[in-house]
C-alpha cells in the first residue's frame, strides 16, 4: 500500500474515533444552532447547523453583541442561536427502542428585531410535550429530558405561540445506556413497586454531589453536570462533608462509573455530630418542583466514612415517608467497604411545591450513630397525557377546608357546632331504630320495598320508595329456596364476584333478584355487610331496592327488586340487544346522577360508591336507571375532614387515579367513575379494550383527546351519528371532561353533573330561541371547560397491588337479566 493511500486511511481512522469519542454512538448528535462552524466544547464536537436535519429551516442568526463580563454565558454554544417564527422540526435517524437524552440549550440575548428573553414558545417529540409556554429568562440555561425512542427516528418540534417565535442555541441527542434506567422503583403512596420506568419520560430536576464541589459535564463519562449540595441543604450547621474518592471500589454486578462517577461516590455529607450530641436529628434538602406530577429520586450511597463493615445503620426519608429503615451498606453493596449502591424511589403525585430529602440515625444500632448520602437526582415524570410542561396547580383541599374553617369560625362557630350536634344525634338515632329488634351487628329491614318506579316520574325529587309490600325482616332459607325453585341453574341470570344471581318469585308473586354468596368469594362477609347497611339506611327510586336478606346455614344472600331490562353495559355492547336512542341514554344518565347525588347528599354522611360503572347502573321496564352493588360502599368523611383514608378498591378503567394515588376517598372519586360511564354511553364500546391500538385502549383517555379537539363527534356510537344536537353533545362531552379532571378538587359535584346533563336533554329536545351554539356552551360557566391530566398509568396497575374488581365483572347484573 503506498504512502499516500496509508496517510489517508489514518485520517479516516483518526476522524471515526474523533467522532467516536464526541458523540458516543453514531446515532448520537451534537449541533450548535446557527453556527456556521464546527464548535469544540470541552473536547467534544458540535457539528454546524447546517440545516440537513431542519424539515421547515427558517432565519440562521449570528450573535454580534459584545458582552460587558466573561461569565460562562461566553461559551462558544451561546454565541449563536436558531429562531423560529412558525413549527420547525428537527428529525434524526436513531435506534428504535433506546433511551436519548434530549440537551435544550438556550441563552436569550437580542438580534436584530428579536429580543429573544420575550419569546414564547412549546417543545416536543413524537410522543412528549417537553416545554409549553416557555418562556427563556435572563442568562444561560440547558434543560434536559430523556426519552424511550420506539421508532427509529427521534422528531423534535419547536412551536412558538402566537405572536411570538422561538429559539434554541444548541441540542443533543446523546444515546442513554439500557443500565441507567431500570423499570422498577418503590413507591411510597402506596406504598409497594413501580413498574414502568422505561416507558417514562423524564426531565432532569437536579443532580446534586453531595459533600463535593461541581462535577463537570467534562468530568462525568456521560457529560452530566453534578451540582453542589450546600445551597439545598435546610440547616447547614446539621451537616458535615466527607471526601475520600480513592476509597470508591465499583463491586462486579453493583453500580458502574456510569450511574455516576467516583467524583460524586467519593464525597458524602453525613451528620454533623458535633452539633448535636444527642444525635436527635436528620440532614435535609430541600428542592423546588412543579405540583401536579410524579417523580423519580435517586439517592446514590457509598460508605466511605466506616472503619469496618456494618457499623453504618441509617434512615431514609422522602418529606415525612419512611423510605428505608435500618440501610445497610454492608450487606446491599457486597460486603465491601466504599462500594456504590443507589435506591430509586417514585413520589406520589406532588400537591406542593417543594420536595424535601432527609437522612437520619438508626434508633435501634446506635453504637455508631451517623448517616450519610453521596449523591441525588430528581426527575420529574410524565403526566398520563405524555406533558411534561411546567408547574400545574394543585388545590389542597386541606388547606382550603383550613380557611374555611377559620372564616366560619369568624362568623359563628357556636352555630356550627350545634349543627355537627344535631347530625349526629340524626345518625346515631336512625341507626339505633334500625338495630332494634336484630340479635346481630347488622339491623333489620323496616323499609318498604316493592317497584319504587311506579311512584310519580322517573325525575321528580323524591326519594322514598312506594309504600308496597313490607318485607321488614329476615326472609327465611326455605322462603328463598322456593322462591328460587331451590336454586335452579336456569334460573342463573349472572355471576358476579359475589356469586351467582337467581331470577326469583316470592309467595307474593314480587319478583326478585336472588344474590347467594359464594363462600370461597373475595367479596365476603364484609361487602354483605356494607350492602344490608348501606340500602337499609335509605330510599330513592334510582337506587335499586333490598328487600331482605337470609343468614341461615352459613348462607349469604341478598335478595333485590327485579329488574327487568338488566344492566345498562348490556344495552351498549356485546349482548346484541336493540341499541338505544341519544334521548334515552341521556335519561339513563339523568337516572343515574340523581340516585348518586342522593348518595352523596340526602343523608347525615356522604355514602361514596365506590364502583361506578355500567354494569352497576340497571334499568326497570320503562328503561329507568337505577344504581346498584353497594358491596364496596363506604361512609364519607367527618364534618372536620376532607376524606377517607382507605385501601384502594374499583374498577379498571373507572378508576379514579387520586383515589389511587393517595389512597384518599371522597365523593368526587365516583364522580371520576361517572365520567368514564358518561363516555362509554356515548361510545358505546368497554372502557379497557386490549385488542384495540395502543392509543384506544383506555377508553379515557382516547376520548378526552377528541373532546380536547372539539372533535368528540369523530368517536360516537355509529348508530347515534347524525341524530344528536350538535350543542346537546358539546354540553354533553363538556360535562364528561369535567368530570375526569385529575384532581378531585376541580370536578364539578353530581348535584351539577345533573343539572347540566338534564340542560343537554333539552338541547336534545327542544328548538333554542336564538343562536344555540350560544346557549349550549354560555348558560353554565360553573362548567366551562377545564382539561386537567389523568393517570391513565394508574388505572392499568396490577391487581395485586389494590383489590379490584375485574373488567369483566358481571355482578351489576346482580338484580336483573342479562339480555
Amino acid at each position: 500500500m503506498g504512502c499516500g493511500k496509508i496517510g489517508l486511511l489514518v485520517i479516516w481512522v483518526s476522524s471515526v474515533l474523533c467522532l467516536a469519542c464526541c458523540s458516543g454512538s453514531q446515532d448520537d448528535y451534537l449541533i450548535d444552532c446557527g453556527s456556521t462552524t464546527n464548535t469544540s466544547v470541552a473536547g467534544r464536537v458540535f457539528l454546524a447547523d447546517t440545516s440537513s436535519y431542519l424539515s421547515t429551516p427558517e432565519k440562521l442568526l449570528a450573535n454580534t453583541a459584545t458582552k460587558s463580563d466573561s461569565s460562562s454565558d461566553d461559551l462558544p454554544l451561546y454565541q449563536t442561536a436558531r429562531i423560529f417564527t412558525g413549527t420547525s422540526k428537527y428529525t434524526f435517524s436513531v435506534g428504535s427502542n433506546r433511551r436519548y437524552w434530549i440537551r435544550l440549550y438556550f441563552f436569550p440575548f437580542v438580534y436584530d428585531t428579536y429580543n429573544m428573553s420575550t419569546a414564547n414558545f412549546s417543545v416536543s417529540t413524537q410522543n412528549h410535550v417537553l416545554i409549553s409556554n416557555f418562556s427563556p429568562k435572563a442568562g444561560s440555561a440547558m434543560k434536559e429530558f430523556s426519552e424511550n425512542v420506539t421508532s427509529d427516528t427521534l422528531v423534535i418540534t419547536f412551536a412558538p405561540s402566537s405572536n411570538s417565535f422561538a429559539f434554541l442555541n444548541a441540542l443533543e441527542v446523546v444515546s442513554v445506556p439500557n443500565e441507567l434506567i431500570s423499570d422498577d422503583a418503590i413507591t411510597i403512596t402506596p406504598s409497594g413497586k413501580f413498574k414502568g420506568l422505561v416507558t417514562q419520560a423524564l426531565e432532569t430536576v437536579a443532580r446534586v454531589n453531595m459533600g463535593g464541589p461541581t462535577v463537570t459535564s467534562e468530568n462525568d463519562t456521560l457529560w452530566r453536570t453534578w451540582l453542589p449540595d450546600q445551597n439545598f441543604l435546610v440547616e447547614n450547621n446539621l451537616a458535615t462533608n466527607v471526601s475520600k474518592i480513592g476509597a470508591v471500589i465499583y463491586a462486579k454486578g453493583g453500580p458502574t462509573k456510569l450511574i455516576a462517577p467516583a467524583s460524586v461516590y467519593g464525597t458524602a455529607t453525613k451528620m454533623n455530630s458535633d452539633a448535636n450530641p444527642q444525635y436527635n436529628f436528620n440532614v435535609t434538602w430541600e428542592f423546588d418542583v412543579d405540583p401536579g406530577f410524579q417523580y423519580l429520586v435517586r439517592y446514590h450511597f457509598c460508605d466511605i466514612v466506616s472503619i469496618s463493615l456494618n457499623q453504618l445503620y441509617f434512615n431514609v426519608y422522602l418529606d415525612s415517608y419512611l423510605v428505608y429503615e435500618e440501610l445497610d451498606l454492608s450487606t446491599l453493596a457486597f460486603n465491601i467497604l466504599g462500594a456504590p449502591y443507589y435506591l430509586d424511589v417514585v413520589t406520589g403525585t406532588r400537591v406542593g411545591s417543594k420536595l424535601r430529602v432527609s437522612i437520619g440515625p438508626s434508633s435501634i444500632h446506635t453504637e455508631y450513630p451517623d448517616a450519610i448520602l453521596n449523591g441525588l437526582e430528581i426527575m420529574k415524570m410524565n403526566s398520563s397525557m405524555g406533558s411534561l410542561s411546567g408547574s400545574v396547580i394543585v388545590s389542597n383541599p386541606s388547606s382550603k377546608k383550613n380557611v374555611a374553617v377559620v372564616i366560619g369560625a369568624s362568623v359563628g362557630v357556636f352555630a356550627a357546632l350545634i349543627l355537627a350536634g344535631v347530625f349526629f344525634l340524626v345518625y346515631r338515632r336512625r341507626r339505633k331504630l334500625a338495630r332494634q329488634g336484630h340479635s346481630k351487628t347488622w339491623m333489620a329491614f323496616s323499609t318498604n320495598g316493592g317497584n319504587s318506579h311506579t311512584m310519580g316520574s322517573k325525575y321528580s325529587n323524591g326519594t322514598i320508595a312506594s309504600a308496597g309490600s313490607n318485607f321488614g325482616y329476615r326472609i327465611p332459607f326455605l322462603a328463598v329456596q322456593e322462591a328460587t325453585n331451590n336454586f335452579d341453574e336456569s334460573w342463573v341470570i349472572g355471576i358476579g364476584g359475589f356469586g351467582k344471581v337467581y331470577k326469583g318469585t316470592l309467595n307474593d308473586g314480587t319478583k326478585v333478584a336472588v344474590k347467594r354468596g359464594n363462600p370461597r368469594s373475595q367479596q365476603g362477609l364484609a361487602e354483605f355487610q356494607t350492602e344490608i347497611e348501606m340500602l337499609s339506611q335509605f330510599r330513592h327510586r334510582h337506587l335499586v331496592s333490598l328487600i331482605g336478606y337470609c343468614d341461615e346455614k352459613n348462607e349469604m344472600i341478598l335478595i333485590y327488586e327485579y329488574m327487568e331490562n338488566g344492566t345498562v353495559k348490556s344495552h351498549l355492547y356485546g349482548s346484541g340487544l336493540p341499541s338505544l336512542d341519544w334521548k334515552e341514554r341521556l335519561e339513563i344518565c339523568i337516572g343515574a346522577a340523581r340516585g348518586l347525588h342522593y348518595l352523596h347528599t340526602g343523608y347525615a354522611k356522604a355514602v361514596i360508591h365506590r364502583d361506578v360503572k355500567s354494569a352497576n347502573i340497571l334499568l326497570d321496564e320503562n328503561l329507568m336507571a337505577k344504581v346498584a352493588d353497594f358491596g364496596l360502599s363506604k361512609t364519607g368523611p367527618e364534618i372536620d375532614q376532607t376524606h377517607v383514608s382507605t385501601a384502594v378498591k374499583g374498577s379498571f378503567g373507572y378508576l379514579d387515579p387520586e383515589y389511587f394515588r393517595r389512597q384518599q376517598l371522597t365523593e368526587k372519586s365516583d364522580v371520576y367513575s361517572f365520567g368514564v360511564v358518561l363516555f362509554e354511553v356515548l361510545c358505546a364500546r368497554p372502557v379497557i379494550d386490549p385488542t384495540l391500538p395502543r392509543e384506544m385502549v383506555n377508553l379515557a383517555e382516547w376520548a378526552m383527546k377528541w373532546q380536547k379537539r372539539g372533535q368528540l363527534e369523530q368517536i360516537i356510537d355509529p348508530n347515534l351519528v347524525g341524530k344528536i344536537r350538535p350543542d346537546s353533545l358539546r354540553k354533553f362531552g363538556e360535562t364528561a371532561e369535567k368530570c375526569l379532571s385529575d384532581f378531585g378538587v376541580d370536578r364539578p359535584s353530581m348535584g351539577d353533573i345533573l343539572w347540566n346533563l338534564e340542560y343537554a336533554l333539552q338541547l336534545q329536545e327542544a328548538v333554542l330561541v336564538g343562536d344555540p351554539e350560544e346557549n349550549s356552551t354560555n348558560l353554565i360557566g360553573e362548567l366551562a371547560p377545564q382539561v386537567n391530566n389523568f393517570n391513565h398509568a394508574d388505572t392499568s396497575v396490577s391487581a395485586a397491588q389494590f383489590e379490584v374488581s375485574s373488567v369483566d365483572d358481571l355482578s351489576g347484573i346482580s338484580m336483573s337479566r342479562e339480555g
